[in-house]
């Protein structure tokens, strides 16, 4: 892509920040797809399913900016600098994500540097994988006699050193998921899964269910079904990697009903 110099810029483009969704095609929503037909330009993380460019015209430009954690990946400043520019030389930009843009997905952050540039984005939810994990295994988030709400929290938080980039309190959010009767849905927690474990451990019971979901909706998806005792140990034992989600509370005791599965629950 050109880069132009900002006194060269003579038509306004626009900007859609779309997510693909949980992996499986068939989930993009109507919206996003006319989104993405209407593209003259795709930036494209990388757990974004290579299906759903089927909906692209054949002359856009499709520039993977892969983001994925631990991987090497686009400089996010570098994404936000390629997206106001081809807005300003009048492209339609679409940046495309897995899940949802604004779960975890940086998107508030590209809406807020977007605006600066005086770019009035807009945004197309996709099904964040959180919830199509559990929905894989047939289980709800929320459930009246199990789970009165749902705390979505990543597993990989911002390094830093100011009191809003310090890591999660994993032994506070316990506490407050024990007491509200909470679904905790951890993204991105594979890599510090013992350290988390330990944290959950200070203020839920150590037979609370646990299930790790890996490439949920695909067919490679993957899953182990555990305890929070035996978090670690079974994602260890399981071969299970990222991308992955976590989901930890009383609403997988729904899981199967295999007797020795329930056993394994302690129900």
């Amino acid at each position: 892509m050109t880069m132009k110099h900002p006194a060269s810029f003579t038509t306004q483009g626009s900007c859609t920040l779309v997510g693909a969704g949980p992996g499986d095609p068939d989930l993009l929503t109507f919206k996003a797809a006319k989104a993405i037909q209407a593209a003259t330009v795709i930036l494209v993380d990388d757990l974004v399913n290579e299906e759903v460019l089927s909906h692209a015209r054949p002359d856009a430009r499709i520039v993977y900016v892969g983001k994925r954690g631990g991987c090497k990946s686009t400089p996010q400043a570098f994404i936000e600098k390629l997206m106001i520019t081809a807005v300003h030389e009048g492209e339609h930009v679409v940046r495309l994500k897995g899940g949802d843009p604004f779960i975890f997905g940086r998107g508030g952050e590209e809406v807020e540097h977007l605006r600066e540039a005086g770019i009035e984005p807009q945004v197309v939810n996709g099904i964040t994988s959180g919830l199509a994990a559990v929905t894989s295994l047939q289980v709800p988030l929320t459930h009246r006699d199990r789970a009165q709400g749902v705390v979505f929290v990543t597993g990989h938080a911002k390094t830093g050193h100011s009191a809003s980039e310090q890591p999660t309190d994993w032994k506070k959010l316990a506490a407050a998921a024990r007491d509200a009767r909470l679904t905790l849905v951890i993204y991105m927690g594979v890599s510090g899964a013992a350290h988390i474990q330990h944290g959950l451990l200070d203020g839920l019971p150590g037979k609370t269910p646990v299930a790790i979901v890996q490439h949920a909706t695909l067919p490679a998806q993957r899953h182990v079904l555990s305890t929070l005792d035996r978090m670690h140990e079974a994602l260890a034992d399981s071969g299970i990697g990222s991308p992955a989600i976590i989901v930890v509370g009383d609403v997988l005791k729904g899981v199967g009903a295999a007797s020795a599965q329930a056993e394994r629950f302690g129900t």
